[in-house]
């Protein structure tokens, strides 16, 4: 028997009749006869008689039906997980992150997942592009979030969204506090280097190449967290990616974009071949909402 004829059974013998079954299946009645016909058919036998408009089992049916129940009983129980998993999600998330995005949208992204979802574990493990592969092949992670990684083979890249790099400066730098600097503005100001910081660091390195600009670099960091704490000890001024900057704002710093912008790109990755789990899927949509917002 089919898993279809186990359930049509099983509602004909529980409610007595077609029009009965029909309604607790939430099928029409044809549909329900239809099955019972074929089952029987496959059978080889009549598993009900039409006994003045009710449908009798026969001593087979009577026979058969305590397997079938054990089996439907497996059948609700299944549905009833399934449903509750809908409802009550379970599991793990293990996210692989550049360091700056722990400032605020990643936090602010989990507080509002943690909230819809408790019962969700996230692992988080800060790590830098070099890293992201070795982690994902060694499936210590499911994704990680990066900012425009190079192409690596077998990873499948996610755009979540477009972003800037920024910069944030001292206010007594600039009494007029700018909201938008060109390059070439910083050029006598003590910048504090990130150069070494992955994509980033040469996209900003390309740009003052490109404009021949000549920067102050005496202070060298490898982490934007340390360049932000630099600024606000009034240090110099620094360029990072706007996730940084505004997750480390206060009365003493302002935050300005690039004129002309600079932009890259946020993406997640993950396992070409490997599809990811509907939690990371669900936290992803969450992320990527929050980050166009921002």
């Amino acid at each position: 028997m089919r898993l279809r004829h186990i359930e049509v059974f099983h509602a004909i013998y529980v409610t007595g009749s077609i029009t009965n079954a029909a309604n607790f299946l939430h099928v029409s009645q044809p549909s329900v006869s239809k099955v019972l016909a074929h089952a029987e058919m496959q059978l080889g036998y009549a598993l009900f008689d039409r006994v003045k408009g009710r449908l009798i089992p026969t001593q087979e049916a009577q026979m058969l039906f305590g397997e079938v129940d054990k089996v439907y009983k497996q059948i609700r129980s299944v549905r009833n997980a399934a449903q509750n998993l809908k409802k009550n999600k379970t599991g793990n998330i293990n996210v692989g992150l550049t360091p700056a995005l722990g400032f605020d949208l990643v936090p602010q992204a989990i507080a509002l997942y943690q909230a819809q979802n408790p019962h969700v574990n996230i692992n988080l493990q800060t790590m830098h592009n070099d890293e992201v592969q070795q982690a994902l092949i060694e499936h210590k992670i499911d994704f990680a979030l990066m900012f425009s990684p190079a192409p690596q083979p077998g990873i499948r890249q996610i755009t979540l969204c477009e972003a800037q790099l920024m910069v944030m400066y001292p206010n007594q730098l600039f009494e007029q506090k700018p909201t938008s600097i060109a390059l070439k503005e910083i050029a006598e100001q003590q910048v504090i280097g990130i150069w070494d910081s992955g994509p980033l660091g040469d996209l900003v390195l390309g740009r003052l190449s490109e404009e021949d600009i000549h920067v102050n670099s005496n202070i060298k960091v490898q982490t934007y967290f340390l360049a932000a704490r630099l600024v606000a000890k009034n240090m110099g001024i620094c360029i990072v990616d706007e996730f940084t900057a505004r997750g480390n704002v206060n009365d003493n710093i302002s935050l300005a974009t690039i004129k002309p912008a600079l932009n890259f790109q946020l993406k997640a990755l993950h396992i070409e071949d490997k599809a990811l789990p509907q939690l990371a899927n669900d936290f992803l949509a969450l992320l990527t909402d929050l980050a166009n917002k921002a």
